[in-house]
């Protein structure tokens, strides 16, 4: 399992950046802007890995405007989220931001408005050590040492056409592999992600894939892919399974990667990024178009209640599940913009309900993960037909024989019972769980901790047998660790 499971994201989008992670003259600011209350969180959160500076943000960015005295940046018009930019956080801010924080930066390109050219400059910029135009620029900036990036995504969903450059598979497939052969002539170890189907549902799923796949195959690591679950539509049962949805397009992408491979004759086995994934109330956003100009406006800042929460827990469950092919993950995206973390400009920061599930399992998924399969009733969904009520998996860490168990009931009407054989000399150390008796309910400003994890009841062990039940509509984690 890759610890690069576990990242979240940034962009220029809403308020994520300018109020959320970044706020100079807040109370709890530091000398560098950054908001303190917000890098604990996101240490608690224990994020990785964290994608920046877009999405589709980055697709009409000029990296150059966000380098250099603050005062000598132009302000710009982002025609992605249709918002104006001051630029006063930008590459080095960033870096400096993710280092405080304790995370691994993951840069996107812009390979949507720009090409091979600009993108070997940002590598330039950021990763060499001193000596050229552009290195000794970013060490005129005041960064002495090189950022050293090492994980790069080469532009962002291009299948779509709200994308600005948006191009077929075969154009970007092309630029895609030119650009990756010019990174890997500057750095044959850095790792590189080429851009997957926005969604499952593009017209081009799969197809994409396949040709984008067939141009860059040997000068990749990654191919990327999407997913957004909406509960909007009123179809609870099939939202808390998007598990389903989730595995189901893991495996059919990481089959068409397999597939391209062995056309080439290659021995490589391409790894999946899932750098874009959570829960999006995207039916109430009724797009771009109907953005005012403004800078950092709030835009798509979701609560998020318990229901919510579960599906969270699942879909981490099913990263996990599938870590044998998925290397890297990114949850979209880390402050006010479909968030674990919400802030008030000059005031609190707090956590919503799907921080927990993110938080717990970053925190104890360590070593190998256990193929669980429980055998247990189905649930009806519209949109996925008959699926497990229960959704589980588990890992078990090598250096301290710990045994963690992670499961989520779907069942809206019933509880589930859950028996687990467990190897001699465990016993359990923690049970907690993430329910409630109103599954609508969300933390605020106000109440931020109206739904937190609590103490699970009723697990027993005996001989080997650990039991317990998983309450409707709940994300469960269980730990066993070797008796003393």
């Amino acid at each position: 399992m890759e610890p690069r499971l576990f990242g979240s994201f940034v962009e220029h989008m809403g308020r994520c950046v300018y109020t959320g992670v970044f706020e100079p003259g807040h109370p709890l600011a530091d000398p560098d802007g950054f908001r303190t209350d917000v890098l604990e969180l996101t240490r608690e959160l224990g994020v990785t890995l964290v994608r920046y500076p877009g999405g589709n943000f980055v697709s009409n960015y000029r990296w150059e405007d966000g380098v250099g005295p603050v005062e000598e940046r132009p302000a710009r018009l982002d025609l992605a989220w249709r918002s104006l930019e001051s630029n006063a956080f930008g590459l080095n801010e960033f870096m400096a931001w993710a280092a405080k924080a304790g995370v691994e930066p993951m840069m996107a390109l812009n390979l949507g408005t720009r090409g091979v050219a600009e993108a070997l400059e940002l590598v330039e910029y950021a990763n060499y050590p001193g000596g050229t135009r552009l290195s000794d620029l970013r060490r005129a900036h005041g960064v002495d040492k090189p950022h050293d990036v090492r994980l790069w995504c080469l532009g962002n969903e291009l299948d779509g056409p709200w994308q600005m450059g948006h191009k077929t598979a075969r154009e970007y497939g092309r630029l895609a592999a030119e650009t990756a052969r010019a990174l890997k002539r500057f750095d044959q170890d850095l790792s590189l992600v080429a851009c997957g189907s926005s969604n499952s549902g593009m017209p081009t799923f799969g197809s994409w894939e396949a040709e984008v796949l067939e141009a860059t195959y040997e000068m990749v690591d990654y191919i990327s892919l999407h997913a957004y679950y909406d509960p909007s539509d009123g179809d609870v049962d099939s939202f808390l399974a998007s598990g389903a949805d989730m595995d189901h397009m893991i495996r059919s992408i990481a089959a068409t990667a397999d597939h391209v491979g062995a056309k080439l004759r290659s021995r490589k086995k391409i790894k999946l990024s899932f750098d874009e994934w959570n829960v999006w109330y995207q039916s109430r956003f009724h797009g771009e178009s109907s953005l005012e100009w403004a800078g950092h406006p709030r835009l798509i800042e979701d609560d998020y209640d318990v229901t919510d929460a579960v599906v969270v827990g699942s879909l981490l469950i099913t990263l996990l599940r599938n870590a044998d092919r998925v290397g890297v993950a990114c949850q979209a995206q880390l402050a006010n913009v479909i968030a674990p973390i919400r802030t008030e400009p000059g005031g609190p920061a707090w956590r919503q309900t799907i921080f927990h599930p993110f938080a717990l399992t970053a925190r104890y998924a360590r070593g190998e993960v256990l193929r669980v399969e429980p055998e247990c009733a189905s649930i009806s969904t519209g949109r996925y037909g008959e699926t497990p009520a229960i959704w589980a998996t588990a890992t078990h860490d090598d250096t301290t024989g710990e045994i963690t168990l992670f499961a989520v009931n779907r069942d809206r009407n019933a509880p589930c019972a859950l028996d687990v054989t467990l190897p001699a000399g465990l016993a359990p150390v923690e049970h907690l769980e993430l329910a409630d008796e109103d599954p609508s309910a969300r933390n605020s400003a106000e109440h931020p901790d109206r739904v937190v994890p609590r103490p699970g009841s009723g697990l027993r062990l005996e001989d080997r047998r650990a039991s317990l039940t998983l309450p409707p509509v709940s994300w469960s984690i269980v730990r066993f660790a070797p008796q003393e």
